[in-house]
């Protein structure tokens, strides 16, 4: 029972960090018009 309880308990923690997350919203911004290099260059 007591396991039972601690899920639920930790359920509603992360559910609420979820939302609070969600509320605040995504930081304010720009991205680089640069793309990323996603391997390294051959030397050929």
């Amino acid at each position: 029972m007591r396991a039972l309880i601690a899920a639920a308990i930790g359920l509603a923690a992360a559910l609420a960090l979820v939302l609070t997350i969600t509320a605040i919203g995504a930081p304010a911004g720009k991205t680089s018009p640069k793309p990323l290099l996603t391997t390294v260059p051959k030397h050929v």
